[in-house]
C-alpha cells in the first residue's frame, strides 16, 4: 500500500489543528475535561452556535470536525462512526440529526463544517477570552455585515451625488483656468509676432 492509499484510511480535516498548549484545567482531572469537550461538541450539535471560552471552542472544534468527517465519509452503518457518535453526542437524539441533517448538508462542502470567530471583549470588567463557535449553514443571522447592498442605502446614495457634483465643479473650474491660460497665451503670441516698423534709411 502506498502512501497515497494510505491517506485515504482517515479523514482529512478542513481545519488546521495547532499542537498547542490549552489552559483547560478540571477538578476532575482527565475525564473531567473530556466530559466538559463531550459537552461542548453536544450543545455545538444541538444548537449550531455557542458562546464559550475560546481555548475551549478551539480544541471542541477539531473533535467535532472529525465526528462530522467520520459520519459524511462512512455513514451511519460503519460500527466505529457510530460508536464515537454515541459517545461524543450525550444526547442520542442528536445521533439522528448529525447523520440526516449535518451530513446531507456539509458532504458537498469543500471547506470545513465549523466557523469560529473571537467574540468582543466586555469592557468595563475582567477580560477573558472569548469565541463563537457555529456551523456553516445554521439558520441564524450572519455574525459578519453584509456590504453587498450598502451602496443602495440613502445615506450612501446622497454621498455619491455630493462627490459627482463636487467633481463636476472641479472639472469646470479646471476647464475655465485651462481656458483662460490658453487665450492668454495667444494673446501674448499674438504681440509678439507682430512685426516691427521699418526704420528710415541714411
Amino acid at each position: 500500500m502506498n502512501q497515497a492509499e494510505v491517506t485515504k484510511l482517515m479523514s482529512q480535516l478542513r481545519v488546521a489543528i495547532r499542537p498547542r498548549h490549552r489552559n483547560l484545567k478540571n477538578s476532575d482531572g482527565p475525564e473531567g475535561r473530556l466530559n466538559k469537550l463531550r459537552k461542548t461538541v453536544t450543545a455545538l450539535v444541538k444548537h449550531e452556535r455557542i458562546e464559550l471560552n475560546y481555548q475551549r471552542a478551539d480544541e471542541a472544534r477539531g473533535y467535532a470536525e472529525r465526528l462530522i468527517s467520520d459520519a459524511i465519509r462512512n455513514g451511519d452503518c460503519h460500527k466505529p462512526t457510530m460508536e464515537m457518535a454515541d459517545y461524543w453526542l450525550l444526547e442520542k437524539q442528536l445521533v439522528h440529526k448529525l447523520f440526516k441533517v449535518l451530513v446531507p448538508r456539509f458532504e458537498e462542502y469543500k471547506v470545513s463544517a465549523t466557523r469560529m470567530y473571537k467574540a468582543p471583549k466586555e469592557y468595563p470588567g475582567w477580560y477573558r477570552k472569548r469565541a463563537v463557535l457555529e456551523l456553516r449553514g445554521n439558520p441564524y443571522p450572519s455574525l459578519l455585515p453584509n456590504q453587498t447592498n450598502n451602496r443602495n442605502l440613502l445615506h450612501n446614495v446622497l454621498m455619491d451625488e455630493a462627490k459627482k457634483d463636487y467633481r463636476r465643479e472641479k472639472y469646470a473650474e479646471l476647464a475655465a483656468q485651462i481656458g483662460s491660460e490658453g487665450t492668454a497665451g495667444e494673446a501674448t503670441g499674438a504681440t509678439s509676432e507682430q512685426p516691427k516698423p521699418a526704420q528710415p534709411q541714411a
